[in-house]
């Protein structure tokens, strides 16, 4: 049935809004701006590496430059990360995400336009620029949605949607590869850009028209959904986080362990998610046509494993309480996903290591509804620094990581690669034994159990 357009009266003004089916909570249609939001963020982010191709011979680049625009936006990403999440406590999510977002789009339309205003040397010098501005304004994302989350959901709910959240990057990476190659053919590698960043757009302007920060804002929410809410567990968002607390955070066990067990899993997430496909040529000896379709297996099983992890993790709270009941995933899941790298690895052939690594990633990416939920229950208030910090140590995983990993791959050394990262799996899980979610980090209070 199509929506039909009404016109209700939120305190003292009038809003325009659409009604939906009343059994799909506010708190969903939400959660589904910001899904369709990283989905498309992703491709801003991963389109210049598919485009690659074209641009190095149009605009005289080297694979070395292009790898050089990759880490100016990862540099952008990781720095912005802990700042996006205090500029989104202090001005709220609803104007903090919109910003960070228009800054993002901005960037990713400007990537293909300046080659027509830029020439020469200066062509690399402006596109690094415009990738470091892409990943300010991306950093700001996940830090501020963590937040959305924190404010809007239950408890219980809170590692379920922190997974499905994560599926959103998964099937960006399914989805980057055919988008970008197909219009490239087609229009060409600028058109390609800048149309597949254009429904960001539209996204971000859904997102400002229909979001409230809480969800006693919002003209649509119900009495019945605030009930929901009311759980004993919502603290409302410091929006006044100052040096001396922000301090408190940052030295908070929690937030220690948790950020350098993410730092740590992220090694093993950049093999999987950013190698597999050059492996299955160089080591397993496959077709660059039969290695492209083999390699959407382990983000497809990353997208499945991060929606069960995160509603698995909510399940184990509820029966075990919260310390525990985040802590059984990781602590399960990664010792798994150390074991099927080696099988991998040992594996004689091609197809079997492929079958390996797509279960790996699979049971890596059930940790990722533990790893937030996790870091909701310690940050609270504050979860939008939290979510930061500890996305901070992600990023730094993968700037770790991804020099070591083309080092020895570089090396014929793929072995040595996945040893390590079965290595740093299980160290990962290690750690969740220090990690009590039951604690808060801002305060060292107890959270309810």
């Amino acid at each position: 049935m199509a929506p039909a357009l009404t016109r209700v009266n939120s305190r003292s003004c009038d809003v325009k809004s659409f009604t939906f089916p009343q059994h799909i909570r506010v708190r969903w249609r939400v959660f589904g701006i910001l899904f369709a939001f990283a989905l498309i963020a992703y491709v801003q982010q991963k389109s210049i590496t598919i485009a690659a191709a074209r641009m190095m011979p149009e605009l005289g680049l080297s694979q070395l430059q292009i790898g050089w625009l990759e880490q100016a936006f990862i540099l952008g990403y990781t720095i912005f990360q802990l700042p996006s999440g205090l500029i989104g406590q202090r001005l709220g999510a609803r104007v903090a995400y919109t910003l960070s977002g228009l800054t993002a789009f901005v960037a990713a339309i400007a990537t293909p336009l300046l080659p027509m205003f830029v020439a020469g040397a200066h062509v690399f010098l402006a596109l690094a620029v415009a990738q470091f501005v892409l990943g300010i304004g991306q950093g700001g994302r996940f830090p501020v949605a963590s937040g959305v989350y924190a404010t809007w959901f239950p408890f219980r709910q809170w590692s379920l949607v922190q997974g499905l959240a994560t599926v959103a990057i998964s099937l960006g990476a399914a989805l980057t590869p055919p988008l970008i190659a197909t219009l490239t053919i087609e229009v060409g590698w600028q058109r390609a850009v800048a149309w597949a960043s254009c429904p960001a757009l539209l996204i971000l302007g859904v997102w400002f028209w229909y979001a409230r920060n809480t969800p006693q804002e919002h003209w649509a929410v119900s009495s019945a959904e605030l009930a929901e809410l009311n759980d004993g567990r919502h603290v409302p968002v410091d929006s006044a986080i100052g040096g001396r607390r922000l301090l408190r955070i940052l030295a908070s066990r929690n937030t220690i362990l948790l950020t350098g067990s993410y730092i740590i899993m992220n090694y093993c997430f950049y093999l999987l998610s950013n190698w597999c496909f050059l492996y299955l040529i160089q080591e397993r000896h496959l077709s660059i046509a039969e290695s492209g379709w083999l390699a959407t297996g382990p983000p497809l099983a990353a997208a499945l494993g991060a929606a069960i992890g995160g509603a698995l993790a909510g399940k184990l709270c509820a029966r075990f309480g919260v310390a525990w009941g985040f802590r059984i995933v990781p602590l399960v899941a990664l010792p798994i996903a150390a074991a099927l790298l080696v099988v991998a690895m040992q594996a004689e052939g091609p197809y079997a290591a492929v079958a390996a690594l797509t279960m790996c990633f699979g049971c890596l990416e059930l940790t990722e509804g533990s790893f937030w939920g996790a870091s909701m229950a310690v940050g609270q208030g504050d979860t939008m620094a939290i979510s930061g910090i500890v996305n901070t140590g992600g990023c730094l995983g993968g700037i770790i990581g991804i020099p070591i990993i083309a080092y020895l791959s570089g090396h014929h050394s793929w072995k040595a690669a996945f040893v390590i990262g079965s290595l740093t799996a299980v160290v990962s899980a290690l750690l969740w034994l220090g990690i009590n979610a039951s604690q808060a980090a801002n305060n060292d209070t107890i959270a309810a159990s």
